[in-house]
């Protein structure tokens, strides 16, 4: 993680941090994760009566 943080600062010229790579990475599974779980629902009754 500190390797892609040192290369993210060379890169793009601005200090990035580790923790706020670290909270960044966990922000965007988190969204993929709901992104990946609407699409497997998608058509899917999943009213009370599903269940």
């Amino acid at each position: 993680m500190a390797t892609l943080a040192r290369v993210l600062s060379s890169i793009s010229g601005v200090d990035v941090d580790v923790e706020t790579l670290k909270t960044l990475v966990i922000f965007c599974g988190i969204g993929l994760l709901a992104s990946l779980a609407c699409a497997m629902t998608y058509g899917l009754d999943l009213s009370a009566g599903f269940f």
